[in-house]
């Protein structure tokens, strides 16, 4: 509010602002709007202000010239600015102003015209719908037990809309993603913004949304009879099972893999009327990053492609599963990379040999068992705030582009895979029996083919997965800081441990 009471002139100076925003720096304060936004808006008046008649407050400014002014400020200061007075108040009815706001900070164009024609104002729909819901836009986490999810809530056209985003077909881990609607918010048939739930195949009904608290809200289905079919839960099933795997059960003959279905099946069905979102976000990069950070699919064997999060913290990669499977739930730390313990292939011949990738792995597993016990016996003896010791040393870095193959004996769902490698290093990977019973990690080998695709070989498992890079634009979803960024990971852990 300092800058509507300098334009009011019942404030401070231009000096005394700035010498009172730079009092604010010190003291590590939060600023309403974008400093540079609100320079330009203090000496857009002041322009105004220099030139005859020499107006002596805001008040004084023709309205067309407080239209402009008011235009560029952030639609959250508009409430204040209505408080002022009764000019300002009117001033702000004013369609552009709105429109603006609209535009700038949601991104919407051609389809504001269309609100307009069909009687619903700029003013409306961003007070009414795009304001009131902001803060449910971008990525969400669902709460399905092990299963989790990823959801993206966007702007889309005179919508918001919450899409469900699911991995391709398996084992197809390099197709694009397929978006499915779980609810949306318009303002098509009244003046209030109006929720319906999108799930079923009877089309829109009603549904209710509620923010539970900060980062986090629910959604709910007034109407579930619209989730059902005609031909009852089989029926329900076989769709399910097309719409999730592109097959029917009599396709899949593996008796595991049908047990696993059905139950992914039973369970995520209870949850069709209500569910609660925990926001997630994708991870900052940094220019010492191995490749680009973000989300990937990836092949987990008889549990089909599941979503992963690929982020960088020092000399460690670490993947975090978005969605999981009951042995290793949503959540979980699937993916653990040394990158100070990079791996030299041998040649191809010798790749195709398990035993000695193998003896490879194992060495490097050893020298970091020795490594962290030692370390454990020196803290344990070294006085508080002394020096530590150097950390572990990296290797000759092998060739930009090396031959690559999998060893005879390791299974891979997808036999199409890249040839090549950039780097390889040490990991390890998250395996655990049923229910997430006796988690373990136990060793493997991070292979980085290029900047969209990896993969991990699970050596105890003996068994290849290979992740692609999801490359869908997604809005609102990037972390303010590395400290946030953290701290989601460690409560998604939380979420199913």
């Amino acid at each position: 509010m300092a800058v509507c009471a300098r334009l009011c002139g019942v404030g401070q100076s231009r000096r005394c602002r700035r010498r009172q925003r730079h009092n604010q720096e010190d003291q590590g304060s939060d600023s309403d709007m974008d400093e540079e936004e609100e320079e330009r808006i203090v000496e857009f008046v002041d322009r105004a202000n220099t030139g005859p008649p020499n107006p002596q407050s805001l008040l004084d400014l023709p309205p067309e010239l407080l239209v402009e002014i008011f235009s560029l400020l952030p639609g959250t200061a508009l409430p204040n600015v209505a408080l002022v007075c009764k000019k300002f108040k009117q001033i702000l009815n004013t369609e552009t102003i709105w429109r603006r706001r609209c535009m700038e900070e949601f991104g919407m164009r051609e389809d504001l015209r269309k609100m307009e024609v069909g009687g619903v104002s700029s003013r409306d729909l961003y007070v009414k719908l795009l304001h009131p819901y902001r803060h449910i836009l971008g990525l969400w986490q669902p709460d399905i037990g092990p299963y989790g999810g990823l959801l993206n809530v966007v702007v889309d056209g005179l919508f918001i809309i919450g899409w469900m985003y699911l991995p391709p077909h398996d084992p197809r881990v390099e197709d694009p993603m397929r978006r499915r609607p779980l609810f949306r918010i318009h303002m098509w048939e009244s003046k209030k913004a109006t929720v319906e739930c999108m799930y079923g195949h009877k089309g829109p009904h009603k549904g209710d949304i509620q923010t539970v608290k900060k980062d986090e809200f629910s959604t709910k289905c007034n109407q579930t009879d619209h989730h059902r079919m005609p031909g009852g839960r089989q029926e329900e099933f076989r769709t399910w099972l097309e719409e999730e795997w592109g097959r029917t059960l009599e396709d899949i003959f593996h008796e595991h893999m049908q047990e696993l279905i059905l139950m992914k099946f039973i369970y995520t069905s209870q949850y069709d009327n209500c569910l609660t979102y925990r926001r997630i976000y994708l991870p900052p990069q940094l220019p010492s990053d191995l490749l680009q950070p973000g989300l990937f699919k990836g092949t987990y064997g008889s549990h089909g492609l599941e979503i992963v999060m690929l982020s960088f913290h020092g000399t460690a990669a670490r993947a975090t599963k978005l969605t999981g499977d009951p042995n290793v739930p949503a959540g979980q730390l699937t993916l653990d990379v040394d990158l100070s313990r990079p791996v030299v292939l041998p040649d191809l011949e010798s790749q195709r040999s398990i035993e000695e990738l193998s003896r490879l792995v194992l060495g490097v597993h050893e020298e970091v068992q020795r490594e962290a016990q030692q370390q454990a016996k020196e803290s344990s003896t070294t006085p508080e705030g002394a020096a530590e010791g150097p950390g572990p040393s990296c290797s000759t870095s092998p060739p930009e582009a090396q031959p690559f193959i999998l060893p005879l004996g390791v299974m891979a769902r997808n036999e199409v895979y890249p040839r090549t490698c950039r780097k390889c290093f040490y990991g390890t990977g998250l395996i655990a029996g049923h229910g997430f019973t006796s988690p373990e990690r136990t060793p493997g080998l991070f292979v980085l083919f290029d900047e969209d695709r990896f993969g991990f070989i699970w050596l105890e498992l003996k068994s290849f997965s290979l992740y692609s890079r999801l490359t869908d634009h997604l809005a609102h979803a990037h972390a303010p800081n590395m400290e946030r960024f953290e701290a989601m990971l460690r409560n998604m852990q939380s979420w199913t441990s």
